[in-house]
């Protein structure tokens, strides 16, 4: 309670406009109104409006944020995408809402991945590896073995993710930052364990 009055203090919103929904690593999508409040938010790893003063996001300690920003329809979206919101191509999924639901033009939109956890510390089991294999990821693009493990570029999965999407690569930007190599700066749950906090990462238009 303390940390939403102090994001809304310093935004300037009502706290009943800062809407972050409960993540459960699927690919559910919610439009955000005037009418939509928390307790409508369970099982949501996305939410999208095109309202003014309404703070939407996602909490993260090592998955991935994306921001999306149609600068033209004036609509954003806020996206959880952990390995296996990746895997189900998440952010994907998102910009198919926004097209169908705002009339986005993939041109238009201005996107942000934030920080989370990157390759070199993102170490997988073999079953992870196959799941986006299977999914049709270019591997050689987006994963290494380390010794006698596979790890994999989360940040990178969804960079490709949103080119093939149709947005230009000059409009995607992506965070420098490893969650779990900066532990001491930004929450990491793979370092920290399962209890650590949680990173709130936003979207309000004006």
């Amino acid at each position: 309670r303390q940390n939403r009055a102090l994001i809304c203090g310093l935004l300037g919103i009502d706290d009943c406009r800062l809407l972050m929904p409960h993540q459960v690593h699927e690919t559910e999508i919610v439009t955000v109104d005037e009418t939509t409040c928390q307790a409508e938010l369970e099982g949501v790893d996305a939410l999208m409006t095109n309202i003014p003063g309404i703070c939407i996001g996602v909490s993260t300690a090592d998955c991935i944020p994306v921001l999306l920003y149609d600068k033209v329809h004036r609509a954003v979206c806020a996206i959880h995408a952990g390995w296996r919101g990746t895997v189900k191509r998440i952010v994907e999924k998102a910009v198919s809402a926004m097209i169908s639901t705002y009339d986005t033009r993939p041109a238009d939109i201005q996107a942000q991945i934030g920080p989370g956890i990157h390759l070199e510390s993102f170490e997988v089991g073999d079953e992870v590896y196959e799941a986006f294999a299977n999914e049709g990821f270019e591997m050689g693009t987006i994963s290494r073995k380390m010794g006698q493990k596979w790890h994999i570029d989360l940040p990178e999965c969804n960079r490709q993710q949103l080119l093939s999407k149709g947005i230009p690569q000059n409009q995607i930007s992506a965070s420098e930052v490893c969650t779990f190599q900066q532990s001491e700066t930004y929450f990491s749950a793979r370092r920290l364990g399962i209890n650590s906090g949680r990173i709130f990462t936003g979207i309000l238009m004006l």
